[in-house]
């Protein structure tokens, strides 16, 4: 069940490297709140060597299932906003977005396209915001570690 959620729109880029085994490299380099509004896909920069573009129609979704993990991104030293993207008609689209750190390790090790990007003060803001008012750390017992 979704407790809250925030739309947010995603920046990509692709760069054209110079390696035996690739030609090009896409990411995801930032994630931005979505006011409202914008296209789904707006080009921002593009040349030669690199394309960066803004992908709109995403959401952040909270689940109380995944409170351990937002609070382990929420106070780690560089909280991320966890992005998964898939190739679609010859460019990297983003599919999912996630703050849980839990969740952001299987995206990572899952085998797609992913990445976790700087996540902006105000979406840290928010999610704050949302653990105050839905997250009690577990009580740990004896010589718990972890």
């Amino acid at each position: 069940m979704v407790i809250d959620s925030l739309p947010v729109a995603v920046l990509m880029q692709r760069r054209t490297v110079r390696h035996l085994w690739a030609d090009e490299v896409w990411a995801a380099i930032g994630v931005v709140p979505d006011p409202g509004g914008l296209p789904p896909l707006q080009p921002l920069e593009q040349g030669g060597e690199r394309e960066t573009y803004l992908v709109a129609g995403l959401r952040l979704e909270l689940h109380r299932d995944e409170n351990d993990g937002y609070f382990e991104n929420w106070v780690a030293p560089q909280p991320k906003v966890f992005v998964m993207w898939q190739m679609r008609e010859g460019r990297a689209m983003p599919v999912l977005a996630s703050l849980s750190y839990t969740e952001g390790a299987r995206m990572l090790d899952s085998g797609e396209g992913a990445d976790g990007v700087a996540m902006p003060p105000e979406i840290h803001a928010w999610l704050a915001r949302y653990l105050k008012a839905h997250y009690r750390p577990r009580e740990r017992r004896g010589r718990e570690h972890g």
